[in-house]
């Protein structure tokens, strides 16, 4: 998904030669954002983080991230990495975060600052991504955390729907399960490692949370599991068409692509010894 493709960066004319990278954790409430990548004439999640960076550094940014998310998609751990010189090493975490904190837009936050080689990146060095999908079913919607959920108000098999899940595990071409546009002329195979549902209670209140690791995604490809699963949940087809879908290599063969809403980067998955914390 735009949400789960991975790359973006932006020009940057210095030319030293790097002493090492910056790595940042950050987190984002994504629903007054036009997607993280920058977009001509739209506010964006990697627009409001390379201006914050610009502004203390004092020089361009050319920004590396993890994994892209379209409009309106959550994150907790979205990576992104740059270039950084010796006395940019030497910034502690303590200031690294009073400042962001003072750059940053109240709906965007960073977590944790790290420094890696000088020529990590946060797309290419990662290992895995993982997205939660959340969903709230029942008449009641969620009241606190309606904004991070999917309410989909008739009840869902979860059994069926992990059936259909188990079906994803393992490399295949996800074609189906991506934006068509966006697959023209490139390649649409992904290695799965895991896609479940576990009950989840958040501010008291109750959800299907459906949580998917693989080593990439496509553009809307958690999206469109998520909505292709509901469709089993609701008894609409059976779990045996996850299959079929699989094979078609059309979007077309495939349910629904779910809201925006529901979703959240989760986390990235680094080699051990990659990253180490800024003092």
């Amino acid at each position: 998904m735009a949400d789960e493709q991975s790359a973006c960066a932006y020009e940057n004319v210095d030319e030293r030669p790097a002493d090492g990278t910056i790595v940042m954790r950050i987190g984002y409430d994504g629903a007054g954002y036009a997607g993280f990548a920058e977009q001509p004439g739209q506010t964006t999640v990697a627009g409001e983080i390379r201006r914050a960076l610009e502004t203390f550094l004092r020089r361009e940014v050319e920004l590396t991230c993890a994994g892209r998310t379209d409009a309106g998609v959550h994150a907790v751990g979205q990576y992104v990495s740059f270039t950084a010189y010796a006395d940019e090493l030497e910034v502690t975490q303590k200031r690294w975060m009073r400042a962001l904190a003072a750059l940053l837009p109240r709906d965007i936050a960073a977590s944790e600052i790290y420094h890696a080689r000088p020529d990590f990146s946060a797309r290419f060095d990662a290992r895995s991504r993982v997205y939660t999908y959340r969903i709230a079913t029942g008449d009641a919607p969620p009241l606190l955390t309606r904004p991070v959920t999917w309410w989909h108000r008739p009840a869902l098999d979860v059994a069926a729907m992990q059936d259909g899940a188990s079906r994803l595990l393992g490399e295949r071409d996800f074609k189906s399960f991506c934006k068509t546009s966006s697959a023209v002329g490139k390649p649409t195979h992904r290695c799965v490692m895991e896609a479940s549902f576990a009950p989840e209670r958040n501010l008291g209140e109750d959800c299907l949370a459906f949580t998917i690791r693989g080593n990439a995604f496509l553009h809307s490809m958690v999206r469109t599991i998520v909505g292709t699963l509901v469709e089993v949940g609701c008894h609409r087809r059976e779990p045996a068409w996850i299959d079929e879908v699989l094979a078609a290599c059309d979007r077309a063969a495939a349910g629904p692509t779910a809201p925006a809403c529901g979703l959240c980067f989760m986390d990235v998955e680094y080699d051990e010894g990659a990253l180490t914390v800024c003092p």
